[in-house]
């Protein structure tokens, strides 16, 4: 776990890896949570009998179960400290290279691609690229916004 010192840290990290968390399994109860959560029950993701038969031998994690992941895992590769609050902004660019199977693990890399200071803070565009065990292919790559909200002075964060 990376623990960066605020904005100013940033400043230095702009175009350099943030951090790179632990592997972390995709097991097939996620992928059905996730599919019951959003309706998404494609035959891809939920049937096992019929996806081994399938393009990829095995059940695979929907795009955005993995993005939705992105939090987590970035929580476990880098933290900034300093903000009293970040929030998502969107995504400048999101595409899934390679899909994940049912029990295959992942983790993130993260790379502060831009540094926009506010008055009330930042805003930060985080590239994620999500790697899979044992593929050249990521599962994911994805540019993150978020708005770093500092304390206001003598407030509480």
């Amino acid at each position: 776990m990376n623990v960066i010192g605020g904005v100013p840290a940033l400043r230095e990290l702009v175009g350099q890896e943030l951090g790179t968390g632990p592997w972390r399994a995709v097991p097939q109860e996620t992928i059905q949570a996730f599919a019951d959560a959003t309706g998404d029950h494609q035959w891809l993701h939920v049937d096992a009998e019929r996806a081994a038969a399938g393009p990829y031998g095995t059940t695979i994690a929907h795009g955005y179960l993995v993005l939705s992941l992105l939090p987590a895992l970035a929580a476990d590769a880098y933290r900034i400290e300093g903000a009293s609050a970040r929030i998502n902004y969107g995504l400048e660019r999101v595409r899934f290279p390679a899909p994940v199977r049912a029990g295959a693990r992942i983790r993130v890399r993260s790379t502060l691609a831009e540094l926009d200071e506010t008055p009330t803070g930042a805003r930060i565009v985080v590239r994620n690229v999500v790697e899979l065990e044992g593929s050249e292919k990521p599962a994911c790559i994805a540019d993150t916004v978020s708005l770093l909200v500092l304390p206001a002075a003598g407030g509480e964060d």
